[in-house]
């Protein structure tokens, strides 16, 4: 008996370390138990410098570690390759060329002298870059109106994995719709084709994002067809229903002798059904239906729900260390029980449960021993003044078989991790305490004493005061503590929530708890708070300081008093106020305010002004509030200091009063709807648990709305068509009822970039660095989006001077709305350039048109960069000088002028020198 009680001590122990960090003394000796570990597949993508294997564990003794690859004994230290971590298992295989022999499956042992913990098995990958085969795909000829499919037969890599049809030649994406859709399996299916399909140059293209790489195949004509669909639970399952026919087939999902749960979704223009996160209740028979005006066709699917291991016991696999100390055990469905557990059963005991979709190994500690109460609590005082409501002495002991004790009454009671806890703390209490921990092994005892100190109160708070401007105020707060906490008392004053020392400079003293204000001004008036405190406790007291001027003896008002209810209603009530003194400067306004325990307790927020000759107010309210008012007197002067609180008042819930506001529909990606508005504040509610009806539909297409409750203050709607009108109306509402039936707005649906390209292109050469280019805009059906202008691009092909072909250096200029011709400038002059122009959405740019080719005519040259006087003669000089960096046309010849006097010669057509005489 007493072993198997050490057994239960010891799984306990194990749980408890594991589950709430329980601390174990250095000196006991613990289970290894790996913490960190690598697990799964770890794939060597190319761009990664090192591949981890991690393999840490705590346990004392220290445990030591080892690996297995593939079933077989690994040491990494053996390798002079791989990069080890001298305090743990973890080793590092570099990315390089010889990474390849490292491929296989690894297994780490954290082994002390009371057992071995197994980690799970990691997988080393090493992939092959993926690729079509080889394989010639002959034209597919079809009527139109005929049903063909496109074949992609991507092959297998390393996942994600993205599957995508484009026409290669221009590298335009395949537009997807109801006719048109690409499957699960890649393969491009048209349920009917039209003339506009035909293309040459059909792509299917596989990318694979992990390890950087996009590989393409042309299409060949095949079959579609499904089986049964064996998942395990948890997954998403996706069926899909691909029809042939003219008209169009429409999609149609039923589950049969049952209907699809509510978690179930429709994609993909109704082909495509997919529900996450599966459970039991989705295993089941399911069927599409496609039918046009000629008739229908069906297809049955058979869904099958495996478990995975997690959801399994252990299935009588259990893993022994080699070692494994005890032979009296017996096994019992997924239990093994240990009989008459002894201290060599000590050890970590392995539990592998496996099947098709994987396996799952635990450890599991079982730690058998006896060890006496050991008080993790130092001896310690206790402190508490008659204020607390309770004081806990700690006590926290480990002890193996658990020590045990009880003690509850009225006062006291004994909490399960041996601290005493004294509910109401009287000065009585005050003593000695001792905690005796004793198990069959032992006993241990902590002595603690308990001191019962004065409260820390304010005796005498300060009090309002009426100060004439430029004399002094003197604030007093007078306190009591017990004589021992007087060294360390600390008394602070506050000014409206600030502290005075701290935030105001000039005119503020404080001395032993009363605080003088020099020569008081307006800006003085306020809210005065003292504050003292202890290491054990505190209290505060505030006062209200007025300032009164003393010539005119004017103030601010008095605050306003007795303050009454009446007219209870559901939504409105009265508020009756009386005014105190105006101090010579009539009230000319009244603020009331509101304050609620609910959503923001004790923050007052203005509710109504009146004029200053009214003494009540008829004030709405909303639903499901509990409020308290107060009223603030207002003059020439300023505001007074707040009336004392109203009772309470709590309207009863009812329905919201308003929708949303601010109702915003963009489209971040294309087909996709993001809608977002302006939730109801709080106080609006007027209710428990609101939510928001959405509903929207299609714009002159649909006439039933689609509807969705929310309790968020967004929604975003899937699988729409690209950037089309939508309709959208959202409602409040609440358990009471109905908000008012909302306003309808309009938006679109998410952009795509464009499809077409500008026509009609045409450009006319202004001068030799200046053009102007012209083209017809893109019809708004193929922008796709809202229009965000035009960019022309152009640049140099070649110089005409030199015919020499000049790499393409792209020049652009950005238009934006909806402009139909700009002016290019910058141009080089005698060049050959070619010119593009493209359409531009939120989403991105359009195809460029085709270019076209123009040419500048030559320009006026540059001035030469170098001209020098030389070869100083009696009657004559040389000139000398470089030609012109650009001449922009051919050069014919140079006019050199020289002036003698007031003579201007020229000289024409001269070479690169020339000798001038004098006369």
């Amino acid at each position: 008996m007493r072993g198997l009680r050490s057994l239960i001590v010891g799984l306990l122990l194990a749980f408890f370390s594991t589950a709430f960090g329980l601390y174990f003394p250095p000196h006991v000796e613990q289970l290894p138990t790996i913490t960190t570990q690598t697990s799964g597949s770890l794939i060597a993508l190319p761009y990664d410098e090192n591949l981890l294997f991690k393999c840490e564990a705590k346990g004392n003794p220290r445990p030591t570690y080892r690996w297995t690859k593939d079933g077989m004994d690994f040491d990494p230290h053996k390798d002079p390759r791989l990069i080890k971590e001298e305090s743990s298992g973890t080793f590092v295989i570099p990315n390089t060329k010889e990474k390849v022999k490292y491929q296989g499956k690894y297994r780490c042992y954290a082994s002390n002298k009371l057992g071995t913990a197994i980690s799970e098995e990691s997988e080393f990958i090493v992939p092959v870059v993926p690729k079509f085969p080889k394989e010639k795909t002959e034209p597919v000829v079809v009527t139109e109106g005929d049903s063909v499919v496109l074949v992609c037969n991507p092959p297998q890599g390393t996942p994600p994995w993205q599957l995508y049809w484009m026409t290669n030649g221009n590298l335009r994406h395949i537009e997807q719709n109801e006719r048109v859709s690409m499957g699960l399996n890649g393969n491009l299916y048209f349920s009917n084709t039209l003339v506009t399909d035909s293309h040459d140059d059909y792509c299917c293209f596989a990318s694979f994002s992990r390890i950087r790489t996009i590989v393409q195949k042309p299409h060949k004509l095949n079959l579609f067809g499904h089986s049964m669909t064996y998942l395990k639970k948890g997954e998403e399952l996706e069926l899909e229903c691909i029809a042939e026919g003219l008209p169009t087939p429409v999609v149609e999902w039923i589950k049969m002798w049952d209907n699809l749960t509510n978690l179930t979704q429709i994609k993909n223009y109704g082909k495509l059904l997919t529900i996450p996160n599966l459970t039991d209740q989705d295993e089941g028979r399911y069927m599409c239906k496609a039918k046009n005006d000629l008739g229908e066709a069906v297809h049955h699917f058979h869904v099958v729900v495996e478990v995975s291991p997690k959801h399994f016991g252990c299935q009588f696999n259990f893993v022994f260390s080699p070692d494994f100390p005890s032979t009296n055990y017996k096994m019992l469905d997924d239990r093994i029980i240990i009989l008459r557990a002894e201290q060599n059963d000590t050890a970590v005991y392995q539990c592998e449960a496996s099947n098709k979709h994987g396996t799952l190994l635990v450890n599991t500690n079982v730690l058998v021993m006896n060890h006496p109460p050991l008080i993790l609590t130092p001896n310690y005082l206790e402190y508490a003044t008659m204020l607390d409501k309770r004081v806990i002495m700690d006590c926290r002991v480990f002890s193996s078989p658990p020590a045990k004790g009880s003690l509850d009454g009225e006062r006291y009671s004994l909490l399960k991790n041996g601290s005493l806890q004294i509910h109401k703390v009287e000065m009585g209490d005050m003593g000695q305490y001792k905690c005796l921990a004793n198990n069959s092994e032992g006993t241990m005892s902590l002595t603690t004493e308990l001191f019962i100190k004065d409260s820390t109160r304010i005796v005498k708070p300060p009090q309002d005061m009426k100060v004439r401007r430029g004399s002094m105020a003197e604030l007093e707060c007078q306190v009591e503590c017990d004589p021992t906490l007087r060294r360390e008392l600390e008394i602070l004053w506050m000014k409206d929530g600030m502290n005075i020392l701290s935030n105001f400079s000039e005119g503020y003293f404080t001395d032993d708890g009363v605080l003088q204000i020099l020569n008081v001004s307006h800006s003085d008036k306020g809210k005065y708070t003292c504050i003292v405190r202890t290491s054990l406790d505190q209290d505060t007291a505030s006062a209200c300081l007025k300032c009164l001027c003393p010539k005119c003896d004017t103030d601010v008002p008095d605050p306003p008093v007795q303050l009454t209810l009446t007219d209870l209603k559901d939504r409105s009530v009265r508020l009756h106020w009386t005014a105190a003194s105006d101090h010579n400067s009539p009230v000319a306004e009244f603020i009331i305010q509101y304050e609620e325990n609910h959503w923001e307790p004790e923050k007052w927020k203005e509710l109504l002004r009146v004029a200053g000759s009214q003494i009540s107010a008829p004030l709405t309210l909303y639903g499901h509030i509990n409020y308290q008012f107060r009223v603030i007197a207002v003059n020439t002067i300023g505001k007074s200091c707040p009336s004392m609180p109203s009772e309470r008042y709590k309207t009863p819930p009812c329905a919201p009063d308003r929708n949303p506001e601010n109702i915003k529909i963009e489209g971040h990606l294309p087909h996709q709807m993001d809608i977002s508005w302006e939730p109801l504040l709080p106080v609006e509610h007027n209710g428990p648990s609101l939510e928001y009806k959405l509903s929207y539909r299609l714009m002159g297409v649909e006439d039933s709305w689609k509807e969705q409750m929310v309790k968020r203050h967004s929604f975003v709607v899937r699988d729409t068509p690209t950037f089309v009108p939508y309709e959208v109306k959202i409602q409040a509402f609440n358990h009471h009822g109905w908000a008012p039936e909302p306003r309808v707005v309009t938006g679109y649906s998410g952009e795509d970039m464009p499809l077409a390209a500008p026509e009609d292109v045409s450009v006319e050469v202004l001068n030799c660095t200046m053009l102007r280019v012209s083209w017809s805009p893109v019809p708004q059906s193929a922008l796709r989006g809202h229009l965000g202008g035009y960019t022309v691009h152009w640049w140099q092909t070649q110089s005409l001077l030199t015919s020499k072909r000049i790499p393409s250096e792209r020049q652009s200029l950005t238009m934006p709305g909806n402009r139909s011709h700009t002016m290019v400038p910058g141009l080089k002059p005698f060049s050959e350039y070619s010119l593009t122009v493209n359409v531009f959405n939120r989403r991105g740019n359009g195809p460029s048109s085709s270019p076209i080719s123009f040419t500048t005519p030559q320009g006026v040259p540059e001035q030469p960069p170098i001209l020098k006087a030389t070869n100083f003669q009696k009657d004559s000089i040389t000139l000398v000088w470089a030609p012109p960096h650009e001449t922009n046309g051919f050069l014919t010849g140079y006019l050199l002028q020289y002036q003698t006097g007031m003579t201007l010669t020229d000289l024409s057509h001269v070479t690169s020198s020339v000798s001038v005489n004098f006369i």
